[in-house]
């Protein structure tokens, strides 16, 4: 590593089988560092672009943030394949390899711990969101057009009356939909939920969760997301993943 480098950090594992063929972030080759027991999965990535202040004008660029995620997670799913795997967020950078070995070495039992827990299993998510409503009959005007405000006014009343009842049915239908996968897996959060644009939707979005499954609950967990799926009358659900375990390691702690 030269002067005008830096240490792009991926994961942490307890060793990194193979890593030939995976041309990593930047187009450099992921390598190892060792520290504590543990291997963390790196590559040396140029400061001019991955610096403190080059990222923070990069990571405005929608299409460069893309193909460097894309570049980032591809290694971590490889990794993921070969056996249990922390990942560690987007654009971790280190100054130098010792700087790599002195965290492994000083948080060796988070990361061990973490390993054994996510250990043969994988991340689902799963995603409701609030289907959009019928449109309520239109009630007929008499032909004096008098009542015209009035049926204007009850279509109004019943329209707020069923958004109401949509809004607290759905948000009843996700308590029993997250409780039922939390039970189904061994572990679970829930982040926020994302946006229409981001998601892709027209309807909001009232879970956005994440479950840590057993690799061979796979199927049954699936099948029990498409069953609360076709038990709820106001929500849509869907099923994605696998993933490695982003949404179960430490990595906000490195």
């Amino acid at each position: 590593m030269s002067g005008t480098d830096g240490i792009w950090l991926y994961a942490v594992t307890r060793s990194a089988a193979s890593l030939t063929g995976l041309p990593g972030v930047a187009a450099s080759p992921p390598r190892v560092v060792e520290g504590g027991g543990l291997a963390a999965v790196v590559a040396d990535v140029p400061l001019r672009s991955f610096g403190e202040d080059a990222l923070r004008r990069n990571l405005e660029d929608l299409d460069w943030l893309a193909a460097v995620a894309r570049a980032h997670d591809a290694v971590i799913a490889t990794l993921a394949e070969q056996g249990p795997v922390v990942p560690i967020r987007l654009a971790t950078v280190y100054h130098d390899d010792a700087s790599v070995s002195a965290v492994l070495e000083a948080r060796a039992g988070d990361f061990d711990r973490t390993l054994d827990h996510v250990a043969g299993r994988i991340e689902w998510g799963v995603k409701a969101f609030l289907e959009p409503a019928a449109e309520p009959a239109r009630a007929a005007a008499s032909p004096s057009g008098q009542g015209a405000g009035a049926a204007y006014l009850a279509r109004r009343r019943t329209a707020l009356a069923s958004r109401e009842d949509r809004q607290q049915r759905a948000a009843e239908q996700v308590g029993r939909l997250h409780a039922a996968l939390a039970e189904s897996a061994a572990d679970a959060c829930r982040h926020p939920p994302q946006s229409r644009e981001l998601a892709g939707v027209d309807g909001p979005m009232v879970l956005n969760g994440a479950y840590l499954v057993e690799a061979e609950q796979a199927d049954r967990f699936a099948e029990t997301v498409a069953a609360c799926g076709r038990d709820s009358d106001v929500l849509s659900v869907r099923l994605t993943g696998p993933w490695p375990p982003y949404s179960f390691s430490a990595l906000e702690e490195t």
